[in-house]
């Protein structure tokens, strides 16, 4: 049963699985563990005493495979969602004794393809012996090749240790740093990124540092399997984890990680009291004649209180589940009419436009002082005005500041306009607007406006090309007049994102790798604070206007991190509205409750691994064209990448 309801939550780590060992009464064994409240078994498919050298009869005609259960002994549909199938342990591809290896491989290719005849969803791989794990990695890439739908989820405990530590030399003999994720990036580069190849994590008593367990959240998680080991004693005897280890299960229900229980129970808890709780008729996990008490019940219950325990989710990000590391291809406003679909979802964000509200409502104020407010008429341009969200913040900051205005309303798709005009007949507007159906560069104003009213930014600032619009359409704005927005600035930073580097990988080309993607992130790790990018202020009086720009930004990684690997850049923006008024996606100052930008995704083409403490350096450029703009970006350290869209071959703005 699942652990609980959490509103709009519909992922999978509502479900909570149990490992077992081998157990030829499989049925016995599944219907145990459900009547018992876990939804999923992790379990060896194969007697783990099998070895093919010595099953004399592996070559004969009669040979069959001692597997825990017959095909029908369960129906598909119970194999596929009760049963995760486990590779037995003492596989090792990588070893020296060549007897070893050899039965290793035939009973890995043996074990996969039962589990992948019985149809199910998964199958979890012993964890290699270290990094160097090259002929097991090429033995799952083959299978990966041939596999249909059946997910391999490579075992690996989350362990980092440091040189210095006691500890560490104990376990490595030789006082090395150990660092698992090490382990799983050798093995998934070696297998060229499988979308089939996942990871099920170890959680062990001890945890590494948090900019260590964050590059986790990067990667394709699909269990984390928490040993009994790794719970403590509460003051009533029951089983509990630390606040740390708490966070991280937190994080895992919020990235759809299903917690796995495996070990032998720890707790000493009275057996007259779990079974109370186990025949209470209330309980959601109640089976009718279940009889059977699990011993690893009480930790289920423990998992199923920290699930209970998260806040619903926010209206907001259930509207954006839908999109999470979802690939768009950003607006082109200049080039496309938007469609009516795409202004609606835009007009709806409430908080956008009452910030905009406060910045005219602050540059009305400033303009035009309290003694002359009921002579003087503002004369205020929303330029690319859409159907007229800007013109109503604006026309509502004035009945707000007391102050008399004059609107221009400058719209280029004649659809909007359309609309546009309806608008200002249903609010009897016709005496404050004016509505202009031209582009805002080719239009001559009948006169110079007070303020300039725009929202032509898109999720990385200047990207939707409103430095060229603007620029244009300044030769109507006063000497001393107001541009709302009159500053902005990019940012980036790097990330870890296995899936969405392998969602562009998908179109097997160079121009999808040399694309900006609009998406909202979720499956990412950050690795080091955004830094700023390129920043343009309004209105730009300078002589020459040149929109072009050229960055080189260096970023240090945590020392505590260990290393990691780039799949690309996450970029943002954050815009001064007018003075104080801000506006922005950048994490660490994004204005709460917006959803009209996402993040902007660059990728590379090949990914970058940057070891422990070595610098990250990054070049990113802005060129401008006759009929377009686009980007340039390239790792320079500490390995160099192509330069990426060269002379925007694969990706432009049009002018």
């Amino acid at each position: 049963m699942p652990l609980g309801q959490r509103q709009g939550d519909k992922s999978e780590s509502r479900y909570c699985g149990v490992e077992s060992g081998f157990e030829p009464d499989m049925p016995r064994l599944l219907t145990r563990s459900l009547s018992s409240g876990f939804d999923f078994l992790l379990a060896p498919l194969v007697d783990p005493s099998y070895r093919p050298s010595s099953a004399g009869a592996a070559g004969t005609e009669s040979f069959a495979l001692p597997v825990a259960a017959s095909d029908l002994i369960l129906s598909p549909s119970q194999w596929s969602s009760h049963v995760v199938g486990k590779v037995s342990a003492w596989i090792d591809l990588d070893s020296d004794d060549e007897q070893l290896r050899m039965d290793s491989e035939i009973t890995l290719k043996q074990e996969i393809a039962w589990a992948s005849h019985l149809s199910l969803q998964a199958c979890v791989l012993p964890p290699p012996k270290s990094a160097s794990c090259g002929n097991y990695a090429r033995c799952v890439n083959q299978i990966l090749q041939g596999l249909s739908n059946m997910q391999l989820w490579l075992r690996i405990p989350l362990e980092k240790t440091e040189p210095m530590d006691e500890e560490s030399k104990v376990a490595d003999h030789g006082g090395r740093a150990i660092d698992t994720w090490e382990w799983w990036n050798s093995f998934r580069l070696l297998c060229e990124h499988h979308t089939q190849l996942c990871v099920a994590l170890d959680i062990l008593s001890s945890l590494p540092s948090l900019y260590s367990l964050g590059r986790w959240f990067g990667e394709p998680v699909r269990a984390a399997i928490l040993i009994t080991d790794s719970f403590m004693t509460n003051a009533r005897g029951y089983p509990c984890l630390s606040k740390r280890h708490q966070r991280l299960v937190s994080e895992f229900f919020d990235h759809s990680v299903q917690i796995v229980i495996s070990g032998e129970c720890r707790h000493n808890i009275s057996q007259e009291v779990s079974n109370d709780n186990m025949h209470d008729s209330d309980n959601e996990n109640y089976f009718e004649g279940a009889i059977y008490k699990h011993p690893l019940r009480p930790y289920l219950d423990y998992v199923a209180y920290l699930y209970q325990k998260l806040d619903p989710i926010p209206e907001q990000e259930r509207f954006e589940v839908g999109y999470r590391d979802f690939l768009q291809s950003p607006l082109q406003p200049l080039m496309d009419n938007l469609e009516a679909q795409t202004y609606e979802t835009f007009e709806k964000d409430t908080v956008k436009y009452s910030q905009y509200q406060r910045a005219v409502s602050k540059a009305l104020l400033d303009r035009v002082p309290d003694e002359t407010a009921s002579t003087t008429t503002t004369v205020l341009m929303v330029v690319g005005a859409g159907r007229g969200p800007l013109v109503r913040a604006s026309l509502q900051a004035a009945e707000e500041t007391g102050r008399k205005l004059k609107v221009y309303a400058v719209e280029k798709n004649p659809n909007a306009v359309i609309t546009l005009h309806s608008l200002i007949k249903l609010e009897g507007w016709e005496s404050l607007v004016t509505i202009v159906s031209s582009d805002m560069r080719c239009w001559n104003a009948p006169e110079k406006a007070d303020i300039l009213v725009s929202e032509l930014l898109g999720s990385f600032g200047d990207n939707e090309l409103s430095p060229e619009c603007l620029d244009g359409a300044q030769r109507f704005l006063k000497p001393d007049g107001i541009s709302i927005p009159s500053s902005y600035t990019s940012f980036i930073q790097p990330i870890t994102a296995s899936k969405l580097y392998n969602d562009v990988k998908t179109y097997k080309d160079i121009a999808h790798f040399e694309t900006a993607y609009v998406v909202k992130l979720h499956r990412v790790a950050r690795l080091a604070p955004p830094q700023p990018v390129f920043t343009f202020a309004h209105p730009n009086f300078s002589p020459k206007i040149d929109n072009q720009r050229y960055k080189k930004l260096q970023f240090q990684m945590p020392s505590d991190t260990g290393s990691a690997l780039v799949h690309g850049f996450a970029g943002y923006f954050d815009a001064v509205l007018y003075k104080d008024v801000h506006l922005g996606i950048e994490p660490s100052t994004a204005t709460p409750n917006m959803f009209s930008w996402f993040p902007i995704y660059f990728p590379l083409r090949k990914p970058i691994h940057v070891p422990v403490q070595s610098p990250l350096e990054v070049q990113f450029w802005r060129c401008c064209g006759p009929t377009k703009v686009w980007y340039e970006w390239c790792v320079t350290l500490p390995s160099p990448s192509p330069i990426h869209n060269s002379s925007g071959r694969s990706y432009w703005v049009g002018l």
